[in-house]
């Protein structure tokens, strides 16, 4: 098949594959359904370190989590999830929430979207022992 067409032929398809995986719902970022589906997903990338506590944010599209070995964080990565420790990281406010910067090539920066009251626990979760 003469190359004019091959190319032409394939990125349609592929264009046509997304618009329709978009157009059934399945590009939408997973959400957390409760806290127990935080701690499975916490569980599903530290197998060796479970949760003491886990908070699940308002909009369920984070948790933050508390294990033996340290603070983390859970959030979807398109129709997944994700998890990471936040060691070393840098918490600053927004007016949407918080941004998480990592030394974390593979994660960078965690943007989290949550509320006025949300914040505060989250940006000190220690205050939050009771």
């Amino acid at each position: 098949m003469p190359l004019s067409i091959l190319v032409p032929l394939v990125t349609v398809g592929i264009l046509g594959i997304a618009l329709l995986l978009h157009l059934l719902g399945l590009s939408r970022p997973v959400a957390l359904s409760d806290e127990s589906a935080a701690r499975d997903a916490w569980l599903s990338e530290f197998p060796d370190d479970a949760p003491l506590r886990v908070l699940l944010s308002r909009n369920r599209m984070a948790a933050l989590v508390e294990t033996p070995k340290g603070r983390g964080v859970v959030w979807p990565m398109g129709a997944d999830t994700t998890a990471r420790y936040l060691t070393g990281a840098r918490i600053t406010r927004r007016a949407e929430g918080l941004r998480i910067s990592l030394p974390d090539y593979t994660a960078p920066r965690i943007d989290l979207v949550l509320d006025e009251a949300e914040t505060g626990v989250w940006a000190a979760p220690e205050e939050q022992d009771a």
